[in-house]
């Protein structure tokens, strides 16, 4: 168990909120270090677990009395969508009280929407965190920054002493700050436990209807073993039936509406760029879960399983290297996508800025599978379409390996254990 504090890419975002708005939420599946982080920054605490506690501050809300937020600021109120009445209290009390920086709210689930629930614009700012990536768990040594990379004259050379058996277990741990110091059957096991306690509990809380844990089980391994492709609802489905069961379109759907909404399944939507050809393109997203530890708990694998796996090591290092790039593009408001067309033509990620910037990345452990990665971007570079869109910032093959370099033709290898924000 990790006692200390490790330093989170949203720190410096965090106080920059702090500094600009009246609150911010920091929203994001539970054990990823929320709380820990925002501890760091809270001067005071109410922490929403008692049951009376509860009923009281419900009660208060309703009747429009807000003491319970007088503590030193910034407050955090840690879980606020337990009791979702706090949210227009917060908003309220900003308003009234027209200082910057006053709450820090919580929250590892996303309440059902209400039409009496104000937006929080222009007063509470959201921001997503996930499990450490490998930058932030100190497995990365950070020497390339993803931000450097859309910059003319950013550093993409580096060594990575990250190894194989290193992202073996990095993937059956998982990014949960608590199982960063476990052996690698403990941390296994608790992504394992991790799993059970909110696929058994969480799932039903977020929505107050019970779901059956075994059909909750199926769903889960389902997409796992869909990891980083884009099967279709259906195929998820006719997995989940089997030779048996009669699961319907609409309650599959409702259950992985509610895996959403606590941050469970975190799927990768496809980019739509103007591109110089007519052929349409692909729209269903990704599957990936918030972590990849989820699917290896799934599947069942151990990291010295995962090591003479590679078929299945494949998917899940693309599925960490999905985790870690949504992490790095978190600080420039940027966000993470893939490209495929309807002819087949494939790249694995696109990472992609508010003004318009982007770059294109294909995932690969190493290799001869390089040359053909890069062959793939560089079409890509050639179909999009320069008088709607700008040329890419960078091309690149994030890799397993441990040489970063600029290739010949100008396309980049990175070693995922040099990335960094």
């Amino acid at each position: 168990m990790v006692d200390r504090y490790l330093k989170r890419i949203l720190d410096s975002e965090i106080k920059e909120y702090l500094d600009s708005m009246g609150a911010i939420l920091i929203e994001g599946p539970k054990w990823c270090g929320k709380t820990r982080t925002s501890k760091e920054f809270a001067k005071s605490i109410l922490s929403i677990a008692d049951p009376n506690q509860i009923k009281s501050i419900k009660l208060a809300t309703e009747n429009g009395l807000y003491n319970f937020l007088d503590g030193d600021t910034p407050l955090l109120i840690d879980e606020w969508q337990d009791v979702p009445e706090i949210w227009n209290a917060v908003r309220f009390e900003v308003d009234r009280r027209g200082k910057k920086g006053q709450f820090i709210l919580t929250g590892s689930s996303v309440p059902p929407a209400e039409p009496t629930r104000h937006s929080g614009a222009g007063r509470i700012a959201r921001v997503t965190m996930r499990p450490m990536s490998l930058f932030e768990s100190g497995e990365s040594d950070g020497k390339i920054s993803l931000s450097g990379l859309f910059e003319p004259d950013g550093n993409f050379a580096g060594y990575s002493k990250l190894t194989i058996d290193g992202l073996a277990l990095a993937l059956t741990r998982g990014g949960w700050p608590g199982s960063l110091d476990d052996a690698p059957t403990q941390a296994s096991r608790t992504a394992s436990q991790y799993l059970k306690a909110v696929t058994n509990s969480d799932l039903s809380r977020v929505d107050g209807i019970n779901k059956n844990p075994k059909i909750v089980s199926r769903i889960v391994a389902s997409i796992a073993r869909n990891i980083s492709t884009y099967a279709s609802m259906e195929t998820i489905r006719r997995d989940v039936n089997g030779d048996e069961g009669n699961m319907a379109d609409d309650t599959l759907k409702n259950y992985i509406a509610a895996m959403e909404r606590i941050f469970l399944v975190e799927n990768l939507p496809a980019w739509n760029p103007h591109t110089r050809s007519r052929t349409k393109l692909v729209t269903t997203p990704k599957w990936h879960f918030t972590d990849p530890s989820i699917a290896t708990s799934a599947l069942g694998k151990t990291k010295d399983a995962l090591l003479s796996d590679y078929e299945t090591f494949g998917p899940l290092f693309e599925s960490l290297c999905v985790r870690d790039l949504r992490a790095y593009c978190e600080p420039m408001d940027g966000y993470v996508s893939f490209f495929r067309n309807k002819n087949g033509f494939e790249v694995d990620l696109i990472a992609e800025r508010p003004d318009g910037r982007w770059g294109a990345i294909e995932v690969k452990l190493g290799g001869p599978e390089i040359d053909t990665a890069a062959k793939n971007l560089l079409k890509l570079k050639d179909m999009v379409d320069p008088d709607f869109m700008r040329p890419p910032s960078f091309l690149m093959v994030l890799t397993a390996g441990q040489f970063g370099y600029k290739r010949p033709d100008g396309v980049l290898v990175v070693p995922i254990g040099c990335l960094r924000d």
